[in-house]
């Protein structure tokens, strides 16, 4: 809707200033008034666009509480198992790792994108950066599990609770700010607020 709105502009504004140099004696007024029209819907075409992708942002902003459970559940579980890691068979651990976190890594992944809609990139950034360097290390302990390299395992694991607790600390922080994140478009001067 927008690119239909800035197209509308152009033209409207083409069609004016044609309009009005296309005669030397004078403005052909109503070719004029006709652009002028057309720049106008465009406008609003453009305000109407933007208000939705808002609309939109802000709706998602509403949808991080299954994003926080999720990461909750991730975050006490690899605690928990850090925790009974002296009383696990590090050789059946990999097992344990797939059944323990596939399913809510898996949505979790699946659904991440809504915290770009509900807080911004930086936002994204802040939280899935140690979620994903969690995620790489649990995928280690996996893999020295299977191999048989228990200290690596140990460590790792520790690592990957550190790491997802941070991420869960980001997310929890944004999701309790208590306020919608002010989004802008400098291109367009518009806010979520206006």
């Amino acid at each position: 809707m927008k690119r239909l709105g800035y197209l509308l502009i152009a033209l409207g504004f083409l069609g004016g200033a044609l309009a009005s140099v296309i005669r030397e004696s004078g403005v052909l007024w109503p070719h004029f008034a006709l652009g002028l029209g057309v720049g106008v819907a465009g406008l609003v075409l453009v305000r109407l666009g933007e208000r939705q992708r808002i609309q939109t942002q802000r709706e998602a902003a509403g949808s991080l509480e299954d994003l926080i459970a999720t990461l909750e559940r991730i975050t006490a579980n690899s605690r928990q198992l850090d925790a009974e890691k002296a009383h696990l068979d590090p050789r059946t651990l990999h097992t344990r790792i797939d059944a323990t976190f596939r399913r809510d890594l898996a949505h979790f992944m699946a659904n991440r994108e809504r915290i770009i809609h509900a807080c911004g990139l930086q936002a994204y950034a802040d939280v899935m950066s140690p979620l994903a360097t969690g995620e790489r290390y649990l995928n280690r302990v996996w893999s020295a599990s299977t191999d048989g390299y228990v200290d690596e395992a140990w460590a790792y694991l520790e690592r990957a609770a550190a790491q997802f607790a941070e991420a869960y600390a980001h997310l929890t922080r944004l999701a309790s700010s208590g306020q919608p994140p002010a989004f802008s478009d400098q291109r367009s001067g518009l806010t979520a607020e206006g």
